[in-house]
């Protein structure tokens, strides 16, 4: 096993979403499909904060541009958890932050879907 696939590794075996999906941490899982897991944010931001990850561990929206399906895969998944938690007729957001500068919290990509009261207009 090479050093740079060793890293990979290590990096899945400790990441916070991959238990997740693995089941090894619990969540309040609100939607599956073969490629995406959706579940609660424990820190909610808005009386629906849903996140959306991909089953594999993909460690940053950059991480995604070799693979416009599952990208795909994750805007849908995130149409279908409005649509489950009744937001998609007043509106949601769904935001990917991406890098330190864009506060990503986890290093694996993640969608999360906002909604259920009116959202502020500043996003920066």
């Amino acid at each position: 096993m090479t050093a740079n696939a060793r890293g990979l590794e290590d990096a899945v075996a400790d990441c916070l979403f991959c238990k997740i999906v693995a089941g090894d941490i619990p969540s309040d899982q609100v939607y599956e499909d073969d490629a995406v897991v959706a579940f609660r944010d424990i820190a909610p931001q808005a009386p629906v904060h849903v996140l959306v990850v991909p089953r594999r561990h993909v460690s940053s929206l950059d991480g995604l541009r070799d693979d416009p399906d599952l990208a795909g895969r994750l805007l849908t998944a995130a149409a279908h958890v409005a649509r489950a938690e009744g937001v998609h007729r007043s509106g949601y957001r769904v935001a990917v932050n991406h890098g330190r500068h864009g506060a990503q919290s986890v290093g694996h990509v993640h969608l999360h879907v906002l909604g259920g009261r009116q959202l502020e207009g500043e996003l920066g």
